[in-house]
This record gives structure tokens, sequence and C-alpha cells, in this order.
């Protein structure tokens, strides 16, 4: 029997502190030491939380292992045994509520919950991108001995934040000096399964829809005078300036911006500095640089913006929204689309007509990784996009070819190679608008870095198939082309199709494009494009794809480049209607898509079916699959359907005889027939 009427915190920081000591780690001398940055990340946090969520952690230290690698290490008491930890019913920390707020009663009364919460301040506003939490609880028991649980946990980039279990210890002598080289190879051998990592990828994904609403809505109605380019240019101002690179370049802090009226250290010069420092740093070619610098000191260097007004200036207020809102997202190392759903969003406040909208649309996630597995996209691929928007496409198409690098390639050393070349030679993007270019540059530096080839320019009237940067006398060496056109171009779009395959020798392609395409709306250039490339696949897509930002009804087509198309090729004619998610468009709802029938499955079947044929049937019925042709001289008969088969079969005829039967004997047997049977 244990008693735990009153707290027993102090006997349990006591209990901490003394092993700590007996490691040789002065708690004291080591929070007394710690470096600033930390306790200046803290303040940050709790003064955009209001304070809510606990105070500090009890203990600081900051650990270097023997690679010389510095581990902050947050440790948190708290009296009750039974108030270690709260977890969620996934089985993860439960520091957010259903709504995606942050669980300000969890993360107070938790010893677990409240050091992870810390560590997600660090990993927000400093460089440091893996800590270490640690809650501590007791009680006594009836003879008055001091009874504990400890809980340890890893927080990184690689967990999004969510932390992960690292083991079961009974004192903390895994951070002594003979133990904690070890407890890091411990560390560095977790890993989540691939869907674990999923399922925290898609709470995270939650998470910044929710947060990217709340800031578009308090600059849209607290911040007057700034046009959408300007929202666009401060918001990828600010992100850049608060990314900094470990040992070169320090994070942006907020109360670096001192709100001067005095030239040259104005709070948009000293953002401008940071970026300036920032872009050098990364080494990204001087053009290039000069370019973004150029597109954002129009937008930094204004007056109004930075105006004195009340001690502050308006910069200042917008850097401040946005790195308190968003920090904790771009900052933990999400392989997402996110300036992407920025984008939707701040689109979402316009007003727009329908076919504009329809050109600004952002293609889902699931969907841009659809395409890019229907163009086989791999690790040796050399992927463009010719209206990139806001880089969705080259993100998900980066994404598979790194991932496709990590399991084939088992040298440390060639693997590393391999991911610096994939991000600045094997990735190419044309965008003709300047705020949207400046996003798509923006989510792929934020993709670290496959910005070099992102080019601002016009892929129909001034590209000529060169690489933008470095080697721009050289071909870009295309064998994956990927598209979401802007749908009011010649053709709906296909007009992009016809030029992208016509500098190409071979490879893949996959387009998502308004269905008209394929039934009379670019019927030449169709035709023009059957000359040197095959259709292997015509996919019908659900009309509710974009909802609530679009009403188009969409198709996806897959060609094979440079082999002209014959009558006789065949032609998989795909119904992709019911792809098993369900959608809503309600706008205080957290999750608005689901999956509600298979949809991961289904997407994969579609990828096999068009690679495959008809034997990878397995989710869509044989009705939702057609192998059929096209007449490449035709240009208007790309959406077929399976033909409806009315010849009458055996089983119709017993079928029709047996309901004329019953019909009869039923008249019959209420004596409304005359008849002999």
């Amino acid at each position: 029997m244990v008693t735990k009427v009153q707290s027993v915190e102090p006997n349990i920081a006591e209990l901490a502190n003394g092993w700590l000591k007996s490691y040789g780690l002065d708690y004291k001398l080591e929070q007394e030491n710690l470096n600033t940055e930390i306790d200046k990340a803290l303040n940050n946090y709790f003064s955009k939380n209001g304070g809510k969520g606990g105070n500090r952690p009890d203990t600081k230290l900051l650990l270097r292992d023997k690679n010389q690698k510095d581990y902050p290490i947050l440790i948190e008491y708290k009296g009750y045994i039974d108030k270690l930890e709260k977890l969620d019913t996934n089985g993860f920390i439960a520091n957010r509520n259903d709504k995606n707020e942050l669980n300000f009663k969890n993360i107070k009364e938790y010893a677990v919950n409240g050091a992870v919460h810390y560590a997600n301040a660090i990993l927000q506003y400093t460089n440091y991108t893996d800590i270490i939490s640690i809650g501590i609880t007791g009680c006594k028991d009836e003879d008055g001995k001091l009874l504990h649980k400890i809980g340890v946990y890893y927080v990184s980039k690689s967990n999004f934040g969510m932390g992960q279990k690292v083991d079961n210890y009974t004192d903390l002598s895994f951070l002594s000096k003979d133990n904690f080289d070890n407890f890091i190879e411990k560390i560095n051998l977790l890993s989540l399964d691939p869907e674990e990592l999923e399922q925290r990828k898609a709470i995270k994904e939650a998470e910044i829809n929710k947060s990217l609403i709340k800031l578009n809505n308090d600059i849209y109605k607290e911040e007057k005078g700034l046009g959408e380019s300007d929202r666009v240019y401060l918001v990828a101002a600010s992100i850049i300036a608060t990314l900094g690179i470990p040992n070169k370049v320090a994070p942006l802090d907020k109360d670096e911006l001192k709100s001067l009226d005095e030239d040259g250290n104005r709070d948009g010069d000293i953002i401008l500095r940071k970026i300036n420092a920032f872009l050098s740093n990364k080494e990204i070619p001087k053009d290039k640089k000069d370019l973004i610098i150029r597109t954002l000191q129009n937008t930094l260097t204004t007056e109004n913006i930075n105006k004195v007004e009340k001690g502050e200036t308006q910069v200042k207020r917008v850097f401040t929204k946005i790195v308190d809102d968003l920090g904790s997202y771009y900052k933990i190392g999400l392989t997402t689309d996110f300036t992407g759903k920025l984008f939707n969003e701040m689109y979402s406040w316009l007003g727009f007509s329908e076919d504009k909208l329809n050109d600004v649309v952002l293609t889902p996630s699931y969907v841009a990784k659809l395409l890019v597995k229907l163009a086989r996209v791999n690790k040796d691929s050399y992927v463009w996009d010719f209206a990139t928007g806001s880089a969705g496409l080259l993100v998900a198409a980066m994404n598979e070819m790194l991932n496709d690098a990590k399991e084939t390639i088992k040298s440390p050393k060639e693997l590393l190679e391999k991911e610096l070349l994939i991000k600045t030679e094997q990735l190419l993007g044309l965008e003709v608008l300047p705020s949207i270019y400046m996003l798509a540059v923006l989510n792929m530096i934020l993709m670290g870095d496959g910005s070099t080839n992102i080019l601002n320019k016009d892929s129909l009237r001034n590209f000529d198939g060169k690489y933008g940067f470095g080697k721009t006398k050289e071909k870009f060496p295309a064998t994956a082309f990927i598209l979401n056109p802007p749908y009011s171009a010649a053709g709906n779009g296909m007009i992009f199709v016809k030029k992208a395959l016509s500098m190409m020798n071979k490879g893949y392609a996959a387009v998502i494009i308004q269905s008209s395409a394929g039934t009379g709306k670019a019927t030449e250039i169709n035709k023009e494009i059957l000359k040197n490339n095959t259709l292997l696949a015509s996919i019908k897509m659900p009309s509710d794809l974009f909802v609530g930002k679009s009403s188009v009804q969409t198709y996806i087509y897959v060609f094979q480049v440079a082999q002209a198309h014959e009558k006789d090729n065949v032609v998989k004619f795909i119904n992709f209607t019911e792809d098993g998610y369900t959608r809503t468009n309600r706008k205080k709802s957290s999750v608005n898509l689901k999956d509600t029938n298979n949809a991961k499955e289904r997407y994969q079947e579609v990828v096999d079916l068009v690679k495959y044929g008809k034997k990878k049937l397995h989710y869509l019925s044989e009705n939702d699959y057609y192998e059929g042709s096209i007449d490449p001289q035709n240009g208007a008969d790309w959406n077929q359907s399976a033909p409806i088969d009315t010849t009458p079969t055996e089983e119709d005829f017993k079928k029709t005889v047996a309901d004329y039967l019953s019909w009869k004997v039923s008249t019959i047997l209420k004596g409304e027939s005359n008849e002999n049977f």
C-alpha cells in the first residue's frame, strides 16, 4: 500500500539531483553554464503561450557525446507516482486535444508531457535537433519509503517533435560520463516503422493546417495595407531568417528586431541581412541569391512596414506571428509540401474567379505522390515540372528519390553524395508568377535544399531546356515529367505537356488535367503529342478531388516518352472515382480527408494496374478497368470507360422465365386469371 495524499516533489528532486552529483554532473553548475540560447528559446515559447503549460524544466543539462554533439537534457518532476505520462489513443504523448490545441492540463500535470513540451520549444527556437526529455514521479509507501518512476523520451526532428520512448530505467546513470555514449548509440538505433511515421506525419499535418488558417486570419484581419504578394514575401523572409545553419548562422530571434527608425538598422534591414548570410553560407549560386534578395527586398524595406508605432513595426509583428505559429512545424523536418499548404490557405482569401482559382489550386500530397509513382521516378531520375507552383510535385519527387537512394545505396559516403546530386542537379521547376516562385524556392530550401534549379521563367516562351544555374550551358537530361498545369492555358494546359515531351529523349510523364483536355479542348495538341509519345493510361479521378478549392473533373494521363503512339497500342482506362477517401469541406473540422475504404492500397493498385495490367485488380472492380485503344489521328477519344455488354445470357433468360412464372402463379392463386396454367 502506498500513500500519495501530499506531493513528494521535493523528495523526488532531491533524489534525482543526488544521482546527478554522484555521476559528476553538478546540476546547478550545469544550469548556470547552460547555453543561453536554450533559455531564450524557453522564454519565447512561454511568452507565445501566455505562460501556460508550467514554468520551466526543473533541471536542465547540456551533455556532449564522443562525436562532440551537444544534447539538451530536460528533467521534470511530479510528486505523485501516477503523474508520469499521459498518452493518447495512438500511444503518443497527449500534449494536444482533439482540436489540435495544446493540452495545457496534461502538460502541467504529467512529468513526461511537460518535458516533451519544453523540448519542442528548443526544436522551434534553436538549432538543436535532438533533445532528451525525462519525467520522474514518486510517492511514499506506508513505511515512508520513497518510490519512484522514470520516463525517458527522445524528442527530435526525426519523430516530428512527438517523442519516442527510449527504454525503462530505474535511475539516471545512463547520463553519467561512462554510460552516455552507449545511451546515445541506443537512441541512434531507434527508428519508426513506415506506418507509425505516416501516422505521426498525418497528425502534424493536421496541426499545420490549423496553424496556417489562424496565421492567415490574424494577418488578414489585423495587419492592414499588406497585399497578397507582401504576405507571401514576409512569410518566406521570416522563415528563411529563422532557419539558421549550425555553427555558421544563428537563427534570427524576434528580440533582435529593435524597431529602430534608423537607416540600415530597421527591422526589415536586419531580416534581409540574416537572409543574405543564410543564402551565402548555403552556397546558393550568386545570381539566384541576388534574385531572391531583390525580390524580398522590395517588401522588407518599404517605409510603411518599417514605420514604428507604439514602439513596434508591422514587420516585427508579422515576423513574430509567423515564427510563433509556424516555427514548430517548419523546423522539425516534415517531408511535406509545407509552403503549398500555406499557398492554398493564402489564396483562399482572394477573390479569384473559378477559372483563375482552378489555375492556382494545390495538388493534394497523395495525388502528387501518385503522379510521381506513375512517372516511375527513382533515385536516378531527372524530374521537371513546367508549372511548378509551390513545388509540391517536386517535393513529392524528391522524397521518392531520396527514399529510393536510402534503400539501395549502402555506403554512407555514396549516399551523401547521391542525396546532394538529387537536390542540386536532378530536379528542375519553372514558375512564372514571382510570388508563387518565391514559395517554390522556400519549399525546396526547407527540404534542404532542392531550390537550385527552381526558375522564375515562362516555360512556354523563354525556357530552352537548360539548367538555370550552375551548368547553364548544359541541357537538363529529363527522364520524368510531372504536371498540374494552369487549365486556362491552351488545350486546358496540354500545351505544357507538348513542349516538355518534345524536349525529352526517354522516360515517362504523368499529368493531372481537366477532363475536357481529352475530349475535344486539346484535339490538335493531343495529335501532335501522340506523334512522338505513347498514351499508356487514362485515369478518371474523383469529382470532389479538389473540394473547397476547385470544381473541375480531372483525369490523369500517363505517357511513355519518345515512342510514337500506334493505333493498336493498348491504353489502360481506369475509373478511379471511388479512391477510398471521403472528403468534406467543413471549415471547423480538423480533418476533411478520411481514409474510409483502403485508400492507400487503392492508390498503389492504380500504379500497379498501369505497370502490370489486369492481374493487379483487387480493390477496384472489373468494370473500373478497361484495356482499349485510341485513334492517334483523333485526339478527342482519351476518356473512355468499359463498354457495357447488352447481349442476353442464358442466366438472363432463366431469370426472365422464373420471374414470369412467379407472376403467373401469383395471379392464379389470387383468382385474378381465368387462363389455364
